[in-house]
């Protein structure tokens, strides 16, 4: 059979590949490779041989997919055929990357002159930055459910999924997300859009009251297409705007208006909060932003290397993305060291100095997926008890204070919702975590000797999360 005829073969893995993986994980893995050729040996056609860019990205293949690969080969030429990578030579891999530069310019040209059409009719809204679109939103396996109801919500607003809910650590894109929305219902209708972060909307609201003029207030707010609010979590315990908030969100849920929130977590654990708002998001929809995995901090790394036209080698790339798991904040924020460091520094950069140059940068960042064995572990430790007490049923003083401060540890260590956190506890159910958390921070106010032990436990947790 003819070489072309194994390059079909190749060419309708990849069709099932992007089918089977999703767009963002096929982009990030499988863009660069190509084809070369077919290899033979005595007895005839052995495998497909494929060039791959680097050392990193054929390990990754390697171990993460080949599996899938030799799966689908076998699938679709009914026959077993190997896999092979290459590494591609640098002047192959120039003209490859060279094509593949121009076809991706072609694109983001014939995007932008679309998008700067609109911006000169209309111009950059000034509650919103620019470069918060979804052009530049990485999807992953972490969001790609929230990344595709923005979508929706954003070519059909105020009729698909209102209100809409994004939630989720801090860093982890949450504001991006929504003025993203928000930016391409501007660029490209004609509704009226609000973005405002929930203190800004509160010292309007005060200022309303203060100078009498909430009739002007109320009309800016119930009058608008499209109300976005950054972290109404700090609306908490004040009453006053939180019903001015009800009143204006009934008013454009009414209208078909579109609203959107964010929040550092579920609306559900928000305390002092107008239960009637609450009640309003269940009939909507709400999306729970994760840390994103090591293949898209990958991506992420590498997107926002390229919008800044500088390379790093793989081995930079790869220490910063698992080094970083917090969240996409750090993770560029990490990087952005090392771009400025060529600059001021006259000198390329290096994996050696890399480690050296983000090794306190790495020191302070917290870890986003923090073993929850390890906080129960060591703070079991620390009190003369065994994991089993606090995750048992035993109700004794010393075992209930333990639990309830290791509850406490794993909220403020992790992105963990109270939900999950109480499955690690013995699949307790979230209101008892809620609970055991108000009271450590009850505790707190009373104890002035808590404060130290909560941060030598936390540093006995991440001394044991290093090591293991």
């Amino acid at each position: 059979m003819a070489d072309l005829d194994y390059e079909g073969f190749w060419k309708e893995t990849l069709v099932q590949l992007r089918n089977n993986l999703g767009e963002e994980v096929f982009s990030g893995w499988f863009l660069d490779i190509k084809y070369l050729r077919c290899s033979t040996t005595d007895a005839g056609f052995s495998g497909i041989i494929v060039g791959i860019p680097s050392t990193l990205h054929r390990d990754k293949i390697n171990s993460d997919y080949k599996k899938q690969i030799l799966s689908i080969l076998k699938e679709v030429s009914g026959q077993e055929i190997d896999f092979e990578i290459e590494i591609i030579g640098k002047a192959e891999k120039k003209a490859e990357s060279h094509h593949n530069q121009q076809q991706n310019e072609k694109s983001i040209s014939a995007t932008h002159e679309k998008t700067q059409k609109v911006k000169e009719k209309k111009g950059q809204h000034p509650q919103m930055r620019d470069d918060y679109t979804f052009e530049r939103y990485v999807v992953g396996e972490n969001n790609k459910f929230a990344a595709n109801a923005a979508h929706a919500i954003s070519k059909n607003p105020g009729k698909a999924y209102n209100p809409f809910l994004i939630f989720g650590g801090v860093g982890l894109g949450k504001t991006h997300l929504m003025q993203a929305i928000g930016n391409y219902i501007h660029e490209n209708t004609d509704n009226r859009v609000i973005c405002i972060t929930s203190e800004n909307f509160l010292n309007e609201y005060l200022e309303g009251l203060r100078e009498r003029t909430m009739s002007d207030f109320k009309n800016k707010y119930r009058e608008t297409d499209v109300l976005l609010i950054d972290d109404i979590q700090f609306f908490t315990d004040k009453p006053g705007v939180q019903e001015e908030l009800f009143h204006t969100f009934n008013s454009l849920l009414n209208a078909k208006k579109q609203i959107i929130f964010t929040c550092d977590r579920p609306i559900e654990e928000l305390k002092k909060f107008h239960e009637r708002i609450t009640s309003r998001f269940k009939q909507g929809l709400k999306a729970d932003l994760q840390p994103p995995r090591y293949e898209e901090r990958c991506v992420i790394l590498q997107s926002v290397a390229q919008t800044r036209g500088v390379t790093f080698p793989d081995e930079v790339i790869d220490l910063v993305s698992k080094s970083v798991s917090s969240n996409i904040r750090d993770l560029i924020s990490a990087l952005e060291q090392l771009i400025a460091y060529p600059v001021l520094m006259k000198e390329p950069i290096t994996l050696e100095i890399a480690q050296k140059h983000l090794k306190n940068i790495f020191s302070d960042i917290r870890p986003a997926n923090l073993s929850i064995d390890n906080i129960i572990r060591v703070t079991s430790e620390h009190f003369g008890l065994t994991p089993n007490d606090l995750k048992g049923k035993k109700r004794s003083q010393n075992i209930v204070f333990a639990r309830q401060l290791a509850m406490y540890i794993g909220r403020e260590m992790t992105e963990f919702s109270t939900t999950e956190l109480g499955q690690d506890f013995g699949g307790r159910d979230h209101t008892t975590v809620m609970y055991s958390i108000e009271k450590i921070r009850g505790k707190l106010l009373t104890d002035p000797t808590l404060e130290a032990t909560i941060e030598g436990i936390k540093r006995a947790i991440k001394e044991f999360s290093a090591k293991y």
